[in-house]
Parts: structure tokens; sequence; C-alpha cells
């Protein structure tokens, strides 16, 4: 196996398994996030109720987020989003993940719990705003402020024990711009996007003022599954789709067109990632992308590991995957790798760092690369 760059820091060394990075863990919001709303905008708190499923009979919380239930039962237009347990009922817990862990009451008990599992540091993405909450851009702007001034205050609390991700109201893009300047001064090193944000490309000039002032900043764009698209979500029907049409494809999509309009061109230092995808349908869109060639006038061997190192592109994987074949068709510097710590759906698989130096056919410089070094130069962390 070929790597390229391949010498890591004395830091890196010296720390073992204990310096991997998890760089895609969730808080499973609780009724603790809208004690930061303000109130003062006179939009109602969220709130949660309790309800049957109609089919199953089975019994869970939702939340009443700008009068619709989040997340919307299953069938056309329904979303698999985890919220909090019914007190008395349910423990909240997710195998040995407390549920005090889960939303983030309990951070040190998380953290000890994380390098238990060989990870340093997580980076945190919510998980009530994987969905499209809201058509209104006065309910999204407060929505993102509560989340991400509690995120702050678990930062702060942690005295910086992890990392988090912000939530920008994009459909207010000056409200955007000060929730990233806000995130950034408080723990923050990425921006949460979709595939597709309020069915709009992210291809689109409408998104160069996050991207700019996200590059002045340094924080990395996060391009995270969910159904970012009220459009798609509304054309699926969980019954048949499961999660897959307007989940899973999004970053599929959000992919091409970043790198079809060009973005990472136009702003030269910002970095891409796409989390909780699995990679493997990176060689498809090579494939697609080289085929496009043939009319944009491309080299068609520029669609490979040199275009995401120059385009700055990052992956995360699964620990299934063909990582031999994936290294070849990314390159070994831009592949990542996320626990889904705090989730229970078919992306969660707590004990990565294991599964990954288990593997006979990865060296251990190919597994610290992708636990170590590719997760702090995307996420702009520096070791001491």
């Amino acid at each position: 196996m070929s790597l390229t760059d391949t010498e890591t820091t004395t830091a890196e060394r010296a720390e073992g398994v204990l310096s991997a990075i998890d760089v895609d863990t969730h808080v499973v919001e609780s009724e603790a996030v809208w004690a930061h709303f303000d109130d003062s905008t006179n939009i109602p708190r969220p709130f949660l109720v309790e309800a049957h499923d109609p089919r199953t009979g089975v019994r869970r919380t939702r939340w009443v987020i700008d009068g619709k239930l989040v997340p919307k039962p299953e069938g056309r237009g329904s979303q698999a989003v985890a919220t909090p347990p019914i007190a008395g009922f349910e423990t909240g817990d997710a195998g040995d993940v407390f549920w005090s862990w889960r939303s983030m009451e309990d951070v040190q008990g998380r953290m000890g719990d994380s390098k238990s599992r060989g990870v340093a540091r997580q980076i945190v993405f919510p998980t009530v705003f994987l969905a499209d909450l809201t058509s209104d851009p006065t309910v999204q702007v407060a929505l993102a402020r509560a989340y991400n001034r509690f995120m702050a205050e678990r930062w702060e609390a942690s005295k910086g024990a992890f990392s988090w991700v912000v939530v920008p109201p994009l459909r207010d893009l000056e409200r955007s711009l000060e929730e990233l300047e806000f995130g950034r001064s408080h723990g923050a090193v990425g921006v949460l996007f979709h595939g597709i944000e309020i069915d709009r490309s992210l291809g689109e000039p409408y998104f160069d003022p996050v991207y700019r002032c996200a590059e002045e900043l340094d924080l990395s764009i996060c391009i995270h599954t969910g159904p970012g698209s009220p459009t798609m979500l509304d054309l699926q029907d969980s019954r048949y789709t499961r999660n897959f049409g307007h989940n899973r494809v999004l970053p599929l999509i959000g992919f091409h067109d970043l790198v079809f309009s060009g973005v990472p061109e136009r702003f030269p230092s910002l970095r891409f990632g796409f989390l909780e995808a699995s990679a493997s349908w990176v060689p498809f869109l090579l494939h697609f992308l080289r085929r496009a060639s043939r009319r944009s006038g491309r080299d068609p061997k520029f669609y490979g590991p040199e275009m995401f190192r120059e385009y700055r592109i990052y992956v995360a994987c699964e620990a299934d995957e063909d990582l031999p074949y994936l290294g070849e068709c990314i390159g070994w510097d831009n592949i990542l790798i996320g626990s889904d710590y705090g989730h229970t759906d078919q992306s969660a698989e707590l004990d990565i760092v294991q599964k990954l130096q288990n593997r006979d056919d990865l060296d251990e410089e190919a597994s610290r690369r992708i636990l170590v070094s590719n997760p702090r130069r995307f996420y702009g962390l520096h070791s001491n």
C-alpha cells in the first residue's frame, strides 16, 4: 500500500491510540437546549409531546416546532430523528451510552467514555437540526441561536474537552454570519450543511457569503446526511424508502454540485467534508465526472486523489468498507471516520479505533492518518 505524505508528528506517535479524533458524534437535544431560547421574539419555544405510532403503537416523544411534529410520523415526508426519552417509561440510554452522555448533560462522563474507546476528542453535531425544521427565517434564526448557545455553554463547562459544529440559519444569511462568528469564538470548528439546503444547490452563489466567512474564520464546511430539502422529503415515503432518498443521497448531490460548480476554486483555503454518507459512492461519482469531463476539457485524471487534495475535500468512511480501494480513489490524506456516537441508527459504530486497528488490510500508518492526521487537518485542529 502506498501513502502520500506519510510522516506523522512526534506528538501523534507519542499519543498512540488516544490521539484519535472522532469526526462525527451527536448530541440528542433535550429541553435544556431551549432554555437558551430568546423569548422576546414571541416565537413559541419547541416543546415535547408524547405520541403513539398509529401503525406500531410504540410510544415516543416528538418535538412541536413551528406548529409541526418533529419527527413527522412514518409515511410520506417522515424523518428519522432521535428525541428525549419518556420520563418513567424509558431511560434514553443507547446500549452502554447513557442518556446523560447523549444529551451532554454529563460532558465529563461522555468524554471519559470516549477516551476509554481510544478517542481523545469528539466533534459534536446536532440531531434535530439534521432535519429542515421550518420555512420561516425568523423561527430558524431563533432555533439555531438557542442551539449554538447551548453548545457554547457545554463547551465552556467542559473547558474545551470537545469541539462542535455550528448550525447556521441559512434562510437569513446576515444572521448566519453572526452565528459563525459566535461559534468560532466558542469552540466550533465547522459549519453544518446538508447536501441540498432549503432546496438550493450548494453550488449556488447564494451561499458564497457563508463560504467566504467560514474560510476567513478557518471553519470547515461539514456536509452531513439529513433531510435538508423539503421537496425531496415530501417525495419520499419511509415505508418503502426508509431514509435513503431524502437523507443518504443528498451528500452525493452536494459533492457533485460543489465540484461541478468549482466552489473549492473560488474559496482556495476552504475545507469541505462529507459525513455519515459512507464513502463507497465516491468511485461512482468520479466515473461520472470523468465522462462529463469530455465536454468540459478537464483532464479526466484530475478526478481522483489530485482533486481531493487540491479541492480540500474529505470523506468519512465506515469501518467495513473496501478501504484499500477507496484509498486509491480518494487518497490516504483525505479519508476520515466517525462513530455516530449518540445515535443508534445504521451508521453507529462506537469502537471505530479498534475496528480499524483489527483490519489486516490496513497498516498502522493508514489507520493513523484516518484516525488522527486527517481529522486534525480537516477541522483545523493543531497539536501542542
